[in-house]
C-alpha cells in the first residue's frame, strides 16, 4: 500500500452532527442541481410546456420545460415532482420518473459554478396543466411534439428534441 502524503490545502472540515465530513473545496463551491420534466402524452404525441413571462428571472417570453432548483437535502426525483406540481398542477410519483437526458452547464444565471440538470420523462400523471405561477409564466399548455416553438431555452430544447428523437442522452453547455 503506497504511503501517500495528505493533500496540502485540502483539509477536512470540522464534522458536526448534521453535516458529514467534506473537503474544503467541496464546501466552498456548488454546482446547482436542477430537475426538469418532460410530460409526454404518447397517445396524442403532446408535451406540457410553459412560456416564461416578462417577469421571469431569465429567458423572458421563451418556452421551456417545467424546471426548478433542488432544495438542500432533497432527492432529485422529489425536486422534479415538486417543481412540476408547483408550476403546472400536475402530480407525478417520483418513482415513476425516467431519466431522459442530463445537461451539464458550465455557467448559468443563478449558477456561477455550473449546473447539472436531470431531465425526466413522465408518462403517468394526474391533473390537467394549469399556470400555477402566473408571475413567472405567461402560460402552461399542451403542445404537439411536432410543433415545438422555436423561441425555446436552448439547453432544455436540446434535451427535449434529443428525447423525442431517441438521441444522445447527455449534452454539454458552455464547456470549451
Amino acid at each position: 500500500m503506497p504511503n501517500n502524503p495528505p493533500d496540502e490545502g485540502n483539509t477536512v472540515a470540522q464534522q458536526t452532527d448534521d453535516q458529514p465530513k467534506a473537503l474544503r473545496p467541496a464546501l466552498e463551491s456548488m454546482t446547482l442541481l436542477v430537475a426538469a420534466v418532460i410530460v409526454h402524452d404518447k397517445a396524442t404525441n403532446r408535451v406540457v410546456l410553459l412560456q416564461r413571462s416578462e417577469n421571469a428571472k431569465f429567458a423572458q417570453g421563451m418556452w421551456d420545460l417545467p424546471v426548478g432548483k433542488s432544495e438542500p437535502g432533497e432527492p432529485i426525483t422529489e425536486t422534479a415532482a415538486r417543481e412540476l406540481y408547483e408550476e403546472t398542477g400536475l402530480t407525478v410519483k417520483p418513482e415513476s420518473l425516467k431519466v431522459a437526458h442530463i445537461i451539464h452547464g458550465a455557467w448559468g444565471v443563478e449558477a456561477p459554478n455550473g449546473f447539472l440538470t436531470v431531465v425526466f420523462a413522465a408518462h403517468e400523471w394526474t391533473g390537467e396543466p394549469e399556470n400555477r405561477e402566473p408571475r413567472k409564466h405567461a402560460q402552461v399548455c399542451w403542445v404537439d411534439a411536432d410543433a415545438i416553438p422555436t423561441d425555446f431555452v436552448n439547453t432544455t430544447a436540446s434535451a427535449l428534441y434529443r428525447y423525442l428523437m431517441g438521441g444522445q442522452e447527455v449534452s454539454l453547455d458552455g464547456w470549451g
